[in-house]
């Protein structure tokens, strides 16, 4: 028998004792996807049964980012980038800024994982060249935001604590101590417990007016401990220590006990990175001083401080800091002693020194500038520029000023019109000034600049 009658008997007989619904399809699959009006009729014919639709995947119903941007009438996706920078810079504005009783005498000490852990590379190049580029970012806007407030550093590496830089008020110093570790290697496990044993060993002797925080940076998912760290927790909330942890990893249950038993059973203040930018904005979060929520710890008290002036003197003498020969400096206005910067306290009398711009500065937490509000194109005809920075806002178009709406990318809380108004002296503002006013000098311009009578 030749082979090709073989084959075909093979193949009569195979569909003989196959299932009864199998229905011979001659297309090929490039065919069939085109033969719609054939398929939906043997569906039909199959019952409602077997032409049941099958239900979505996930990723199906994914929201890509591409699928939200809408070209303009000139073809171009401008207004569309200029929209999502705009959100961007918007996002960290919109915070509470209801004005409650907070501590702006801070103590913090910044723990930072230097275990093997860091050394992934899921944040480019490594976790630990990333932690330690944001570390050094956190002491610069921690002494922006908190200037007559302290900060200490410890690291976590081999199963021990090292202390990287002492409780001061000196940016420069914790600066140059976390670039010392820049060349070195992350090694070994952390100790979460023997971190928090020397964290609190260093905040035992701080005022009782300033409050004990501790910052956690944990790239691990464990924490080699020589003893229970629960009795250290306990300790800590007796101490009143609160404790905030960031995670590079994933939640971890004894990071989410910590800080909900020492933030009086909020957990809010633990988060997980999710990339970098979240990563930088979880730490620089922190940078605002704590509510104070108990009512002892809003109990009023005066702290006595010195105001110094600035010398400088014909021949160098000894300061009382660092012992070193300099011509300037702060003389104490207690005891006179010289001290290269301020803030800090005086090493001879103990005094803290700073001066009047550091309590102003420290001073806008208690009373925050309100959020600026959107403004529509409705109201967008009484101003063609910044009352701030003078630059030019884009034009009322023909559609808008007839009553209709631009077409664009609608994303959170971006100002169709570009300007945003503070709702006291109802001048317009551009993006850059809001976020400007509301990081950095934390006044409007236009209340500044109204006449009291």
């Amino acid at each position: 028998m030749p082979r090709s009658q073989l084959s075909a008997s093979y193949t009569s007989s195979t569909m003989a004792d196959s299932d009864g619904e199998y229905i011979d399809n001659p297309l090929s699959d490039d065919e069939e996807g085109h033969n719609i009006g054939r398929t939906a009729q043997r569906s039909a014919n199959l019952g409602p049964s077997t032409a049941t639709a099958q239900p979505k995947a996930r990723w199906e119903d994914i929201q890509r980012s591409w699928d939200t941007v809408v070209e303009g009438a000139d073809g171009s996706i401008s207004n569309a980038v200029t929209d999502l920078l705009e959100a961007g810079k918007r996002k960290r504005l919109l915070r509470d800024t209801t004005p409650l009783q907070r501590g702006i005498i801070r103590h913090l000490l910044l723990v930072l994982d230097m275990s093997q852990a860091m050394s992934e590379k899921d944040m480019r190049p490594t976790r630990y060249l990333v932690m330690l580029r944001y570390a050094q970012d956190f002491v610069t806007e921690f002494f922006e935001q908190n200037p007559i407030s302290q900060l200490g550093i410890i690291g976590m590496r081999d199963g021990l604590a090292l202390r990287v830089s002492d409780l001061s008020g000196n940016p420069t110093d914790h600066i140059a101590a976390l670039e010392s570790f820049l060349g070195k290697e992350p090694e070994g496990a952390p100790s979460l417990q023997n971190a928090l044993e020397m964290a609190r060993g260093a905040l035992f002797n701080t005022p009782s007016h300033g409050t004990r925080e501790v910052l956690i940076v944990l790239g691990a998912l464990l924490s080699s401990d020589p003893g229970d760290i629960h009795r250290t927790i306990d300790t800590l909330v007796a101490d009143k220590i609160r404790v905030a942890v960031v995670g590079l990893a994933a939640q971890v249950a004894i990071c989410k006990e910590l800080c909900a038993k020492t933030n009086a059973g909020d957990d809010s203040v633990y988060g997980v990175a999710l990339n970098e930018g979240h990563f930088r904005d979880l730490l620089l979060e922190t940078t605002t001083p704590p509510i104070t929520r108990s009512t002892t710890e809003s109990a009023p008290s005066l702290l006595m401080m010195g105001f110094p002036s600035r010398t400088v003197e014909a021949h160098a003498s000894l300061c009382a800091c660092h012992s070193k020969l300099t011509r300037g400096g702060y003389l104490c206005s207690r005891c006179s002693s010289k001290v290269c910067s301020l803030p800090s306290e005086c090493p001879a009398c103990g005094l803290t020194l700073i001066l009047s711009t550091h309590l102003a500065r420290s001073y806008h937490h208690l009373f925050p500038l309100k959020n600026w509000v959107e403004v529509p194109w409705s109201k967008a005809d009484g101003s063609t520029a910044c009352f701030s920075c003078m630059a030019p806002f884009p034009p009322v178009p023909e559609a808008a000023a007839r009553g209709g709406e631009r077409r664009g990318v609608k994303v959170g809380a971006t100002s169709e019109s570009s300007r945003y108004e503070c709702t006291v002296c109802h001048r317009h503002f551009c993006v850059d000034c809001d976020v400007f006013c509301h990081e950095v000098v934390h006044n409007c311009p236009g209340c500044q600049s109204m006449v009291v009578r």
